[in-house]
């Protein structure tokens, strides 16, 4: 209760109690009784005067309060350590100063007047995409040593005659807190491996004078690059390298782009081959140094498996790729086939059924792999089945052929044919790729316990998971080819039907362009064992014609292609087809047979707003590392990509900024 009202109450029940002992006495003595009622009445005189008095004092202490509250709350406001801003929007959406604190002089150097755009004084503070909304980020400003952080935390204010209303900014300057982080950030340590990826070619017919001096050179340069960003590097084998750095160190690498792998590829032996570096990096964020190593020798892996020549980093927990300039080296011995093709057959001899499958809109080379893996199973007598995708129009002769022919009538089935595998045993052999969306049937992976991959592309970060045997040689022409050799070795005297040495010679021919592409030593040796084994050429070139509306639709991507600097040329199928991802490979193939093109990008439309591209290159350019930013990949001179929910202008545009800057930055 009020100390004021209180006294009125206390004041009021001790008159009224006087007044009562006046009555009582009155009834006595009526001297007394007056003598009384005068004192009453002084006393009620005096009790009134003195409660104004105390409420008069009462309500000035109050206007003392107040008047105090809002002198101090304005003084706190504008001695605030931080600067706070009001700011609203302009007609044109230029964010402008409506009132600030001091602080704010103190922050910038200088007065901003009233309707100051943000933007002069802090150019990289955020407002519109923040607009109306609560939270808080973090802005730099300046550059440099003189740049400064500063901690912006933002909150709406509601306005009734503006419905955009204002923003109120409290800005901190936290540039010592970010600087201590980037510090912390910097500091962490970073493991690398580095192997010499074609070591026994290029030593191969080398003195032991010129074997050692070349590779005193490798390790030369490796030191001084090492030196040059501040790591640490140490040969641990013949051909492979352990550096240790910092973040910043890592920093400088990546800023060079890995200038050793050009460098070192520089050097050349007496017979002429160039040296060639695979690098897989990881950076520690919460792991120990254990499970860092662990991680740079699986991105050094995926940079060997992606064709060697560049280097891997693992990166706030997304991989980069530098380099890959080069194709892959073609190794001279079969060992490695030996080796894989005996580890297929006791996975295969273990397994109760084998069921194969390739990607999605299945090609020649999917289909013709496919059938040797099939060829396999039946030298075991193991139950096989081919796995089809839905869509596959480009191999629609030869499975018709197939189909025709009682020994493969149960061979080809799709998805839906087959019954629910049950059996722990059931081997699923996974051809012509090794990224699990791009199969022809994704759900059957989660059904097999045991899966084998082979392939020929450049690896990928997405890759099948818990395969027993992975066999990626991106090295190789086609995995036509592969399998190929895997069957020169799964057993001995194989005799192989027409149609299976024809459908293995069909993928070589179409993943080489007729041996004009990608091809080796390795190629003709494959290419000469399905000659023998009875590969039909005449029945290639028949399965190889196209109708005459393909021709007339590969005769208008090609007349709306447009050539750009660098040899880059770019075309779009003109409208949807059902065999129209097939016609944009061919026609991305013939533009590379204008003088000049070294890449060629095909854009076509596809169901369900989705845009795909076909990538082609002659070999200097890598079009897989183009594909990748658009979630595809491929082949260093054969790759592809669908981007969905997109426009083809859109995704025309995008790609071609994309190959450009590539070719810009690659010559």
């Amino acid at each position: 209760m009020p100390r004021n009202l209180s006294a009125w109450i206390d004041s009021l029940i001790f008159l009224a109690a006087f007044f009562v002992m006046v009555l009582v006495v009155a009834s006595y003595n009526v001297y007394m009784a007056t003598i009384g009622l005068v004192t009453f009445a002084v006393l009620a005189f005096f009790a009134r005067e003195r409660c104004r008095d105390r409420h008069e004092k009462f309500v000035a202490y109050c206007q003392n309060i107040i008047s105090n509250v809002n002198a101090v709350s304005n003084y706190a406001i504008e001695k605030l350590p931080q600067a706070v801003l009001i700011v609203g929007l302009d007609e044109q959406g230029v964010g402008r100063v409506q009132w600030s604190n001091k602080a704010l002089i103190d922050y910038t150097g200088a007065e901003q007047e009233l309707g100051t755009p943000v933007t002069e004084f802090w150019p990289n503070m955020i407002l519109k995409p923040i607009w109306g909304m609560s939270g808080e980020y973090v802005f730099t400003d300046g550059e440099g040593e003189e740049a400064k952080s500063y901690r912006a935390v933002y909150r709406p204010i509601a306005v009734d005659d503006d419905p955009q209303g204002f923003m109120a900014f409290y800005v901190e300057d936290v540039s010592g807190y970010e600087n201590l982080r980037h510090d912390y950030e910097d500091s962490r340590i970073a493991i690398a491996y580095i192997q010499i990826d074609n070591y026994d070619e290029v030593l191969t017919g080398l003195a032991e004078a010129e074997r050692t001096a070349l590779l005193f050179e490798v390790n030369h340069m490796l030191d001084e690059w090492m030196k040059k960003i501040g790591g640490f590097v140490r040969k641990i084998n013949d051909d492979m390298y352990l550096a240790v750095m910092e973040r910043r160190s890592l920093n400088s690498a990546i800023e060079g782009k890995f200038e050793i792998i050009d460098k070192v590829r520089g050097l050349r032996a007496a017979n002429k081959l160039p040296v060639t570096l695979s690098i897989g990096v990881a950076v520690a964020d919460s792991q120990t140094t254990g499970e860092v190593g662990t991680l740079a020798q699986k991105e050094l892996d995926l940079s060997l498996g992606r064709g060697g020549d560049q280097v891997a980093v693992l990166l706030d927990g997304k991989t980069q790729f530098y380099g890959g300039k080069t194709a892959a080296v073609e190794k001279h011995t079969r060992v490695k086939a030996r080796v894989v093709a005996h580890a297929l057959r006791e996975q295969m001899e273990a397994a109760d059924e084998v069921y194969v499958m390739g990607h999605r809109n299945e090609d020649f080379d999917a289909i013709g792999s496919a059938l040797g893996v099939a060829k396999m199973a039946c030298i075991l007598k193991k139950p096989v089945h081919v796995v089809l995708s839905p869509m596959n129009d480009g191999i629609e002769k030869l499975t018709d052929k197939l189909l025709d022919k009682p020994a493969y009538k149960d061979l080809l089935i799709r998805e839906n044919d087959m019954s629910l595998v049950t059996s722990p045993k059931s081997l699923l052999v996974v051809v012509d790729t090794h990224i699990p969306h791009l199969v022809a049937a994704p759900s059957l992976l989660e059904r097999f316990s045991r899966i084998v991959v082979i392939d020929h592309h450049r690896r990928s970060e997405s890759i099948i998971d818990g395969t027993l045997l992975l066999y990626i040689e991106p090295s190789s022409s086609s995995t036509s080819e592969l399998i190929t050799e895997l069957l020169m070795y799964f057993a001995d005297g194989i005799t192989m039907s027409r149609m299976e040495a024809t459908a293995l010679y069909a993928g070589i021919v179409v993943d080489t362009k007729n041996f004009g592409v990608q091809t080796g030593v390795r190629t003709f040796e494959a290419a000469a064992y399905l000659r023998r084994a009875g590969a039909d050429p005449v029945l290639i070139r028949n399965l190889f014609k196209s109708d005459y509306e393909t021709n007339v639709t590969i005769a208008k991507a090609a007349a709306s292609s447009k050539l750009y600097d660098g040899g880059l040329i770019v075309a779009s199928c003109p409208s949807p087809q059902s065999n129209i991802q097939a016609i944009a490979a061919q026609a991305a193939d013939s533009l590379l047979r204008i003088e000049g093109v070294r890449m060629s990008l095909v854009l076509f439309e596809l169901p369900q707003n989705t845009i795909g591209v076909s990538a082609r290159s002659v070999g200097e350019l890598n079009v897989q590392v183009i594909m990748e930013r658009f979630g595809g990949g491929g082949h260093q001179n054969v790759a592809g990509a669908q981007i969905k929910d997109a426009k083809l202008d859109d995704v025309m545009r995008d790609v071609v900024a994309a190959a450009q800057e590539y070719i810009k930055e690659n010559g």
